[in-house]
């Protein structure tokens, strides 16, 4: 058995301190991202998921403009545009998407901006890389108390608002008239979605944070009968894919040519693809799956005797 594991993970895998790093750093955003996630495609916020990431790209590239951690600048930006645009929004989709299109193009011009000015004052190399597409190995170990904080924070308000979040999913007006502060649950909500978004940058990069919270979120809802299952399969999927990312970036480096890993952001983006794409071979065989079972029911149901 060790023989055949030499095939797949290189040596020194677990003893190496930075990838020890990532295993831990990813499973909190994996978990994170998706149970955030699959309230996020419930209440058809993606296109609000994908404009936050672009939000954390601006305090990512402003963090390291000024010299300061760029999970910090992910975080304070995202949660700044989420609640930039509740307050702006209105509680009608359209009027959300408006509100979210303002946003991503103010984040967007001010993002650009930043990175032009850090690097031109700044001999770091790579630090736009790393901001737009993520590196994993590199996480400073005094940032990771603060991501898992964070993940623990945003997992607790969607453990204390989930009900009233999928009731304002199902019927915004309806929850209203119950007493339900509408307003002030969504703006909840779009922060617990930013700490998501900004955990997830840090893994895989801004540009590409959404994939890991909507992707295991999307294959989740598919294969799980219930949100609370599909939170759950959303979590483990996403460990599962974040895990093996990491193994795959890790053995890159000795992949020919030696010493040339690729990213984990690539590993990640296109193990979530292939799980969703395995999602719709899963679906059919759960469908006959549920009739053959319907059947069967009905097949000992006694007949009811008359009166």
């Amino acid at each position: 058995m060790g023989h055949f594991f030499s095939y797949i993970v290189e040596p020194g895998l677990l003893s190496n301190g930075a990838v020890r790093t990532a295993f831990l750093v990813g499973t909190v955003v994996a978990v994170t991202s998706g149970v955030v996630g699959v309230l996020t495609v419930i209440r058809g916020q993606s296109f609000a998921g994908h404009s936050l990431a672009d939000v954390a790209t601006t305090g990512g590239a402003g963090a390291f403009l000024i010299g300061v951690n760029q999970f910090w600048g992910f975080l304070i930006a995202g949660v700044a545009g989420a609640a930039i645009m509740e307050l702006i929004g209105v509680q009608r989709r359209r009027g959300r998407d408006v509100a979210t299109g303002v946003v991503l193009g103010a984040a967007l011009g001010a993002a650009a901006l930043f990175l032009y000015l850090g690097t031109q004052t700044s001999t770091t190399t790579g630090a736009s890389f790393t901001i737009l597409f993520g590196s994993m190995f590199v996480i400073s170990p005094d940032t990771v108390p603060a991501l898992i904080a964070s993940g623990v924070l945003a997992l607790a308000v969607v453990a204390v608002l989930s009900r009233v979040l999928l009731l304002t999913s199902l019927s915004p007006e309806l929850a209203a008239a119950r007493g339900v502060p509408v307003r002030a649950v969504g703006i909840a909500y779009l922060a617990a979605l930013a700490v998501a978004v900004s955990l997830s940058a840090v893994v895989i990069g801004a540009v590409l944070s959404t994939a890991l919270l909507i992707g295991p979120a999307a294959t989740a809802l598919r294969v799980a009968k219930s949100p609370g299952r599909a939170m759950a399969a959303a979590a483990l999927i996403g460990t599962a894919i974040t895990w093996l990312g990491i193994l795959l970036a890790y053995d890159s480096y000795y992949w020919p040519p030696h010493g040339h890993g690729w990213p984990v952001s690539f590993f990640v983006v296109a193990l979530v693809v292939v799980a969703y794409l395995l999602s719709y071979a899963w679906r059919p065989r759960r469908k006959r799956r549920d009739r053959a079972a319907t059947a069967a029911a009905d097949r000992k149901e006694p007949a009811c005797s008359p009166a």
